[in-house]
């Protein structure tokens, strides 16, 4: 429990930080990896901001040896609140009504799944096949290049209203929950006896490529996103993806069952699908830029 709070803490502060940090910086894009990276590379603001980002995933490799994957998922996710208060400490970004409305509802959600647990019950499991794993993640690896690059084209449109960011958040929210079902993998190694078997048999494991692949490939695709919009609404857009990713396709594939008694069993259930619904209902475009009071509105010849 310590561990999760903690991953929370580093999480939330490493991504306000490289926000406030690309803010500084030219546009990047994605198209650009190598100038994206010298361009961040010189930022000290923004390598404090991936450096707390690395310790977080440091600890979530405690958090999977000890909670079920659901359990974990449902704490990480109320980092959200932290990451909130701190984007508008330090950003100035305010959340509509809206927003602030769907958050709530994505914290219900998602105790509605911590409420189904049962430590008497829940098991941790440490494996899975690797066919499954494979199986499980090229296809979400695909579907998030896609997605973002189906938004990437249409934020190119002229006249279209400021995107929010949401199909950035889902597209980079997939690539990171292949990266968590990586470390849940990486992390049932901890548990071998000396640390020169563990390292060998993690390399001969798809995990740490994976997390090499999702880890690069994500950081491109997080940083132009971030840059464009809100942190206060894409990251959590992106965690909510992220966790209940990791939360469902996690639990079937690495076998850790779901409840037998019929109430935690519902709650489960109904959590996923409230954050689903909230996630799809979460405004797609920012309110376009009001003019000056008092300037002339300019119409086409």
């Amino acid at each position: 429990m310590a561990a999760a709070l903690l991953a929370n803490v580093l999480y939330s502060t490493g991504f306000v930080l490289e926000k406030r940090a690309l803010a500084a910086l030219p546009e990047v894009s994605i198209r650009q990896p190598a100038r994206l990276l010298a361009l961040v590379l010189r930022s000290p603001l923004w390598i404090g901001g991936s450096l707390s980002l690395a310790a977080g995933f440091a600890a979530q490799l405690a958090v999977y040896r000890t909670l079920p994957i659901a359990a974990a998922q449902g704490i990480f996710v109320s980092g959200l609140v932290l990451l909130v208060l701190l984007s508008a400490r330090l950003l100035g970004e305010e959340t509509t009504g809206r927003e602030r409305y769907a958050l709530g509802a994505i914290l219900a959600a998602l105790l509605m799944v911590v409420l189904s647990l049962n430590e008497r019950s829940d098991t941790v499991s440490q494996e899975a096949p690797y066919p499954l794993i494979l199986l499980v993640c090229v296809p979400s690896l695909a579907a998030g290049v896609w997605l973002y690059n189906s938004a990437e084209r249409r934020t190119r449109h002229r006249h279209r209203a400021p995107t929010t960011g949401v199909e950035y958040g889902v597209a980079v929210g997939l690539l990171y929950g292949v990266s968590s079902l990586a470390i849940k993998g990486m992390s049932g190694y901890l548990t071998s006896s000396g640390l020169g078997g563990a390292v060998v048999d993690v390399l001969r494991s798809p995990y740490p490529y994976l997390l090499l692949f999702t880890g690069a490939f994500g950081l491109v695709l997080s940083q132009a996103a971030l840059q464009r919009c809100r942190a206060s609404l894409i990251v959590p857009v992106c965690t909510t993806v992220t966790c209940l990713y990791t939360a469902v396709l996690g639990t079937l594939s690495f076998g850790e069952a779901l409840p037998h008694d019929p109430i935690r069993l519902a709650l489960r259930l109904a959590g996923i699908v409230l954050a689903v619904a909230v996630l799809l209902a979460m405004p797609k475009h920012d309110k376009a830029p009001q003019p000056p009071l008092g300037a002339k509105e300019l119409t086409p010849p």
